[in-house]
């Protein structure tokens, strides 16, 4: 039997209390990975090990968190930027280059897909109540596996071949990608417009949570196949 590709998953840390130090993630994302035949390995916030944690993993899920820092993409922080991680962003920053060198695949969830757009050159909205165009509910309140407002996919994207056409997701952000990045494409948009899924040669994002959803609703579990495909 063929092992099962290691993919490594980006970890954030409490920024109070007792747990200062702690870096993890939730397990919904190992859950899924293991699902769909991969073996998740929690990566810590180590920038002098970004190369060598590259090296050994076959692939890279970028998981959701603070808000990056505005200076990745050239802007300076605005009124109601959320908490930032900046040693968090550095990691990920050596980390991302080091495994695109490689060549190998990358998934950006929520803040992981703000990451990718942003490390290739793209920008986020850093408060989506202050767009006025962006109307839909971007941050509900329903805790999950409820399901808020509804993306449609590009048809023949990998995305959009993984999902319905149609498919409801849940939403869990205040910034979302403004201009998307050279070398990558808009595969996913929320009713409103704003951008909730990217795609480019080996790399795949969405902005929703399909960690928290594949359980109980089946269709979700099509992120995590259409990036695992890009392993084979």
């Amino acid at each position: 039997m063929a092992p099962r590709p290691l993919i490594g998953l980006t970890t954030s840390r409490p920024s109070e209390g007792q747990l200062q130090g702690f870096h993890g993630t939730p397990r919904h994302y190992a859950q899924a990975i293991t699902h769909v035949g991969g073996s998740p390995v929690l990566l810590p916030n180590l920038p002098e090990l970004a190369e060598d944690f590259a090296a050994r993993i076959d692939a890279l899920l970028l998981t959701g968190g603070v808000d990056i820092h505005p200076r990745y993409y050239a802007q300076v922080p605005r009124r109601h930027l959320g908490e930032v991680d900046e040693e968090r962003d550095a990691f990920e920053y050596a980390l991302y280059s080091a495994v695109r060198r490689l060549g190998k695949p990358v998934l950006g969830i929520c803040r992981g897909m703000q990451l990718i757009n942003v490390f290739e050159g793209g920008s986020l909205h850093q408060h989506l109540p202050e767009v006025a165009s962006l109307w839909a509910d971007h941050a509900q309140l329903g805790r999950a596996p409820t399901l808020g407002h509804s993306v449609d996919f590009v048809p023949g994207s990998r995305l959009g071949q993984a999902h319905p056409g149609t498919a409801l997701v849940n939403s869990y952000h205040h910034q979302a990608v403004d201009v998307v990045a050279p070398g990558l494409s808009c595969t996913a948009t929320a009713p409103d417009g704003a951008v909730e899924g990217i795609e480019g040669e080996g790399l795949l994002g969405v902005q929703w949570h399909p960690e928290l959803l594949f359980e109980h609703h089946p269709h979700a579990l099509g992120t995590f196949t259409a990036w695992m495909a890009l392993l084979k």
